[in-house]
C-alpha cells in the first residue's frame, strides 16, 4: 500500500482522548474516523464528498479503507491538474 499523505490525529476534550481521529493533508481536513459503540465498528467518512462512508473492525482498518477510497476518488481529478 502506498505511503499515506494523511496525518491522523486523535481528538481530545478536556485532556481526555476521544475514540475519534481526524485526517488532514496539510491544513485541509479530509477524513474522520470514529468509534460507533452501537455497532461496535469504526466508521469513516470524508467531508469532501456527501454520502461516502464505510466501516472497519478497528481504527487502523477504517483509516486504511478511507485512504484507499480517497486515493481512488481524487484520481478522477488528475486531468484538472495536468
Amino acid at each position: 500500500m502506498p505511503r499515506s499523505v494523511i496525518t491522523w490525529t486523535q481528538d481530545v476534550t478536556a485532556g481526555v482522548p476521544l475514540p475519534r481521529f481526524v485526517g488532514r493533508v496539510g491544513a485541509v481536513q479530509v477524513a474522520i474516523c470514529e468509534y460507533d459503540g452501537s455497532n461496535r465498528l469504526w466508521t469513516w467518512w470524508s467531508p469532501l464528498a456527501e454520502d461516502i462512508w464505510g466501516h472497519g473492525q478497528d481504527a487502523g482498518a477504517a483509516q486504511q479503507a478511507c485512504e484507499a477510497w480517497l486515493r481512488g476518488w481524487i484520481e478522477n481529478f488528475r486531468p484538472f491538474f495536468a
